[in-house]
């Protein structure tokens, strides 16, 4: 590849050959920045620069791998390896693990995990004898990051009145308390998480600047991917390592600026030319991956935001298709419409199934997604994630119904007996699977009958027991009375799973109450759906139906698949075709990021990203309803799609609905014999004007209609049902708000059990009940 340089255009040329001083190239979506940086690194290396003083910094192990292998490509594989190459905390690591005796660290100091870290915080909650409730382990967990990745030590946060009166405020006066005796109990373990490979990298170079002189004189050349995303520890490091020979190369866009909520701070690339005034800036502009409608789009997006770079983003693409915008009527329509698409567009445009993606702002949307692909027979895959139905709190709900139909399901009674915790622990439940299999019964049956068991169990355990049995009992007789989704209702407020759920109020935990919402969404969506075909809607039907829906073959990895995934982690990725479901006020942007003008930038460029993942065409779309704990609620169409230029859209609905006159009640029943010209509506006025002395208005007394008979709630029901059953005629053409459209095949019965046998485009025949039909006549 000695002609590495002949494919570049000219600013991405020229970035790659500039080698010496600070510099920055603010490289746009799809420009092709991989390329710049790695041929950058090939370049250096041709020209004479040792692999040994080369530092580059990723996001990401995998993007440092490609990028080794093309460098590879270029200049050999052995002088590739040579290269310090690799994520923030890998090469730091390795730094850390040469200098950490300066530290009091063994070169072998253990890194904890999540889990790790989890668990020692847990006894020392326990062992300085504090509330669960009000320390909660990973909301104290995430305020030692943000204390670490802000470079504020436990000395720093002693000196510090402000932080300390805020967690005082925040009922968590033992934070300092805490914060200590986590880094001495990390300290005296000989380990460190991953915060403390930052946090203990910038304590190396500050207290031995001979370390640091080290390392800048190895690192005579430092490289920064994605420096947008970088926090403030990281931040601090490369302005030290950089600060002797000034070669320094940081590689971002600001419009890109994803990650806040991890510390990202996109003041460092803001600011990048300040804190070197002698930078060399170059602009990667061209979008090699998008059309020219969606670049254009996402131009007229993201220059709403006042915090940005200047840069002006074009590509010599073709035109191709405006952005699409689809209005559905609620969310399960959403799912539908999108699946029906995907089936279209690849069976039209002889696409694989590989080529779409759907991209999302919660994990929780996935759910009418999946359900739709599903009940289409299209394959898909779901990235960063669990399918929804396999989520562990959507296991553990479903775990309860499954309990509820049948109690002799043991691996489903084993799952929930002490979840939410209700103090029966390991040794009670063996007990338990011993005595059933002892007197041959299901281990629910020995819970009903404890009193005539051998079991030896303690009496305030054997109450949990009882308490536990009670409940289930409590929750079968509902279910035969109740649907599905009562049932569910009751269980999810019963059992007191959102507060187990929400406890720490982390983005995870905020994550997992949505699911349970949507898998509420979901049974809401079953019954009514099940009510219109006069079907099954029982808590057995919905059962049945999600074993059956979830229960697929297993597939080869190969296999073409949709991808499902949220915004972020699709970032670096393509597809040709985009799926952006969601668009609504509170959803997208979300409602806890509407607060402040930087956190709708921030919402503002994820949009902007999400738009540029696409290749040839992208959809947008929205619902005027949606299921939130089974209630139906009015929706707002997202801000952000006003804020796209309108010649680059294309509606895929009206916009508004027609203004159609009431065709269910006879307009003469209202003639027009109240005298309304007698009738006079004023504003209110103030109580000092009414209080001032006027003669008194002669009032028009208020008559009844005559012969105006009042509309019972029956009389009300014929009105909806009769007539649209009068006009409705095998052969017509239908829209239904779910099924979409269709033709009547069949029309039977009479009053309120009228049905109509309806054959749906990509569906299939229903059988639907017109007393709770949506249906409106085509033609």
């Amino acid at each position: 590849m000695s002609d590495y340089l002949e494919g570049l255009n000219p600013p991405q040329r020229a970035a790659v050959e500039q080698m010496e001083g600070p510099m920055i190239i603010i490289a746009g979506a799809g420009s092709g920045k991989t390329r710049v940086l790695t041929y950058r690194i090939a370049h250096l290396l041709k020209n004479g620069v040792d692999s040994f003083q080369i530092l580059s910094l990723t996001f990401t192990n995998k993007a440092a791998r490609e990028m080794k292998e093309r460098i590879g490509a270029v200049v050999g594989k052995s002088e590739a390896k040579n290269l310090w190459m690799g994520t923030f905390h890998s090469v730091f690591a390795r730094i850390l693990r040469s200098e950490a005796d300066k530290l009091g660290y063994p070169s072998s100091f253990t890194i904890y995990d999540s889990q790790d870290t989890v668990r020692l915080m847990n006894s020392i909650i326990k062992e300085l004898g504090l509330n669960k409730e009000q320390y909660k382990t990973k909301a104290i967990l995430g305020r030692i990051s943000q204390f670490k990745n802000n470079l504020i030590t436990v000395k720093a946060y002693r000196n510090n009145p402000e932080l300390i009166e805020a967690d005082t405020m925040a009922m968590r006066p033992q934070m300092g308390a805490i914060y200590k005796a986590y880094v001495d109990r990390c300290f005296k373990a000989g380990a460190m998480d991953f915060d403390d490979l930052l946090l203990r990298t910038n304590e190396l170079l500050v207290r031995f600047p001979d370390v640091l002189s080290k390392y800048q004189d190895r690192f005579r050349y430092v490289m920064v991917d994605e420096y947008q995303d970088t926090n403030h520890s990281q931040y601090l490091i490369v302005r030290a390592l950089a600060d002797r020979f000034q070669n320094i190369c940081v590689v971002g866009d600001d419009s890109q600026s994803i990650y806040a909520f991890r510390g990202a701070n996109i003041n460092n690339i803001l600011n990048f030319q300040k804190d070197y005034p002698d930078v060399k800036t170059f602009k990667l502009e061209q979008n090699y991956r998008s059309t020219s409608n969606i670049v254009e789009a996402a131009n007229s997006l993201i220059e709403k935001n006042k915090t940005r770079l200047d840069k002006t983003i074009f590509t010599a693409n073709d035109e191709g298709g405006k952005i699409k915008i689809m209005r559905t009527l609620s969310d399960g329509e959403e799912g539908r419409w999108v699946a029906n698409s995907i089936f279209e567009n690849a069976m039209n445009l002889q696409k694989t199934y590989d080529d779409f993606a759907i991209l999302y702002r919660t994990n929780a949307q996935s759910r009418a997604m999946e359900d739709a692909l599903r009940k289409k027979g299209i394959k898909y895959k779901i990235y960063g994630g669990l399918s929804f139905y396999q989520r562990k709190e959507i296991k553990d709900l479903l775990a309860y119904l499954r309990v509820i139909i049948n109690p002799n399901d043991e691996e489903a009674l084993k799952r929930v007996i002490n979840y939410p915790a209700r103090g029966i622990g390991a040794t009670t439940i063996d007990k338990l699977t011993i005595a059933a299999n002892h007197y041959g019964k299901s281990m629910f049956n020995v819970l009903q009958d404890l009193d005539n068991t051998d079991i030896k169990i303690q009496g305030a355990t054997k109450n949990k027991l009882v308490n536990f049995s009670n409940l289930i009992e409590g929750f079968q007789i509902s279910a035969q009375a109740n649907n599905a989704f009562e049932v569910a209702d009751e269980v999810v407020k019963r059992i007191g799973l959102i507060k187990d759920l929400q406890g720490d109020g982390t983005p995870e935990a905020v994550s997992k109450v949505e699911n349970v919402q949507e898998l509420l969404n979901g049974v809401k969506d079953f019954i009514e759906e099940r009510k219109e075909q006069d079907l099954d809607n029982s808590l057995t039907a919905f059962l049945e139906d999600v074993a059956l829906a979830t229960s697929q073959d297993s597939k080869e990895d190969d296999e073409p698949m949709v991808s499902l995934m949220t915004i972020h982690l699709s970032k670096g990725l393509e597809y040709p075709y985009v799926y952006i479901p969601g668009m609504e006020e509170t959803l997208f942007p979300s409602a806890m990021s509407i607060n402040t003008r930087s956190e709708l930038e921030e919402e503002r460029r994820l949009f902007y990203v999400a738009i540029t993942r696409a290749e040839t065409q992208c959809y947008l779309s929205f619902a005027h309803t949606r299921y939130r704990w089974g209630k139906l609620i009015d929706c707002e169409p997202s801000r952000f799609l006003e804020e796209i230029d309108e010649k680059y859209i294309e509606h895929l609905a009206p916009q508004r609905d027609k203004v159609v006159a009431n065709r269910f009640v006879d307009s003469n029943l209202f003639e027009d014999d109240i005298p309304r010209d007698k009738i006079r509506f004023r504003k209110p006025v103030s109580r000092s004007i009414r209080n001032q002395d006027k003669p008194a208005e002669k009032k028009t007394p208020f008559k009844q209609p005559q012969n105006l008979k009042r509309v019972t709630p029956s009389l009300a029901q014929k009105l909806g049902t009769s007539k649209p059953a009068q006009k409705l005629a095998v052969g017509n053409k239908v829209n239904h708000a779910k099924f979409g459209n269709g033709e009547v095949l069949q029309v039977e019965g009479t009053g309120v059990n009228i049905k109509a046998e309806v054959k749906f485009e990509g569906i299939g025949t229903k059988k639907i009940l017109l007393q709770f039909a949506k249906l409106n006549i085509l033609e």
